[in-house]
């Protein structure tokens, strides 16, 4: 799991090109004005999910993880709090093959997330996003998921 501000994401290019790819798109783009839905970067080897919902209570959470993506997490506008715990330490559900997503139970640690901030998250790291940080509030948010199991 890496955090950090997308102003500082040159330093993660080094982590392969499809993420170089990933970050330059979310430091390129005007996140503000791109619309909900799928944006294609490269199929579906590289694509972005831009989304705006209410934040959660932490009660009212889902801990996930998946096997064929890392996500790419970027708030765009309000805050919310992440969860985040390895997958060994939280009891796994069954894992959905179609939507690459597996839920899981128990505790992690969360992090607090605002405009500019991106989380990565590889299928080692189950997390738990869209939780408020205080209370409720809009978010806008562009999870890009970057495929790690066909040559990158």
């Amino acid at each position: 799991m890496v955090i950090d501000q997308i102003a500082n994401s040159s330093v993660y290019r080094s982590l392969g090109p499809r993420i170089a790819r990933a970050l330059d798109f979310l430091q390129q783009t005007d996140l503000a004005s791109l619309g909900p839905g799928r944006h294609e970067l490269d199929g579906d080897l590289i694509y972005a999910l831009v989304s705006e919902y209410v934040s959660k209570r932490p009660e009212e959470g889902r801990w996930e993880a998946h096997r064929r993506y890392i996500d790419l997490q970027c708030v765009a506008s309000g805050s919310e709090r992440i969860g985040y715990a390895p997958v060994g330490r939280l009891a796994p559900e069954p894992y959905d093959d179609v939507k690459d997503m597996m839920r899981l139970a128990g505790a992690g640690e969360f992090l607090t997330l605002g405009p500019g901030a991106f989380m990565l998250l590889w299928p080692g790291d189950a997390h738990m996003p869209g939780i408020a940080v205080d209370e409720p509030q809009p978010i806008r948010k562009v999870v890009v998921k970057i495929r790690i199991d066909e040559a990158q």
